[in-house]
């Protein structure tokens, strides 16, 4: 199956496209990447080099591909970091494009705009625009706790307020709300939880936190990018979730190991997909 990934990309380690192409790869995907920005490493180093990429660039590749005949062959678009208001625009424009030529293509949006202790860390105008335009567009949205909250504009302090505030997101129109990096009062210190909620229900998928001196850049590029891929081979949500959760835990374990600050994708490799442990994906009664 052939994805579209509009999202960043850095020549040195592990975020944006150079953390969702590789695991959509070992999933039997074929990709076609669109960098929005290409940095020499991702901003969590405090420094680094390169550019955002001017926002026609996104429709001038997709008249590029769309050339070549094969818009009817992609199955989804995956997006990440946009970079300005403007991409956001251009990637709705390429998902039109997409769905001109394959009506059931899905799209799943992770609404890139900030996290927890950064705060607010994308362009002042985007927040708005991804919620005004990317969001209901999509099938599959992906935030994470800051995310959420920023996006329903609700202080999430409970596993109940997070569901809450996942069906608000709902209702905007996708099918599918993926919460990540959820930690609430009423779980374990010592546990993080991924959130799944659909129309049908919810349920969480929980891991240990594992403990590193610097936060790890580009986890949720490559939790989007696996759900996606596991969605299109058949999975349902909870399943989707599961898989998806536990070989990302395999990856934080590799990268533990490794004691270094990028995600270790590539050493993982495989075992994404065959993790030597399954964290279950568990009804919530809310």
């Amino acid at each position: 199956m052939s994805i579209l990934s509009i999202q960043s990309h850095v020549a040195y380690g592990h975020v944006g496209n150079d953390a969702a192409v590789f695991p959509l790869q070992l999933m039997a995907h074929e990709v076609w990447p669109i960098h929005t920005v290409q940095f020499s490493n991702h901003t969590g180093y405090g420094a680094w080099t390169g550019q955002v990429f001017d926002a026609a660039i996104v429709g001038e590749l997709m008249k590029g591909i769309a050339a070549r005949g094969v818009l009817p062959a992609c199955r989804a678009v995956l997006s990440g970091y946009m970079g300005s208001a403007a991409i956001v625009r251009e990637v709705a424009g390429a998902l039109a494009a997409v769905r001109a030529a394959n009506p059931g293509a899905l799209y799943c949006c992770d609404p890139v705009m900030g996290d927890v202790g950064r705060g607010i860390f994308v362009a002042p105008d985007i927040p708005e625009m991804m919620i005004a335009t990317a969001i209901p567009l999509a099938d599959i949205v992906t935030p994470n706790q800051f995310e959420l909250e920023l996006i329903t504009k609700r202080s999430i302090a409970t596993a109940a307020d997070a569901v809450a505030a996942a069906r608000e997101v709902l209702a905007l129109g996708p099918e599918t709300v993926i919460v990540t990096s959820l930690v609430t009062a009423d779980a374990a210190a010592e546990d993080i939880r991924v959130l799944a909620v659909t129309a049908e229900g919810a349920w969480t998928v929980t891991t240990p936190l594992l403990d590193f001196p610097i936060p790890l850049n580009g986890a949720g590029d490559a939790l989007a990018a696996l759900f996606l891929g596991h969605t299109l081979n058949g999975l349902s949500v909870p399943e989707a979730a599961s898989a998806t959760v536990s070989g990302l835990f395999q990856v934080f374990a590799t990268t533990h190991a490794a004691q270094t600050r990028e995600l270790q994708l590539i050493a993982t490799g495989a075992k994404m997909l065959a993790p030597e442990q399954t964290f279950p994906a568990v009804p919530l009664a809310v």
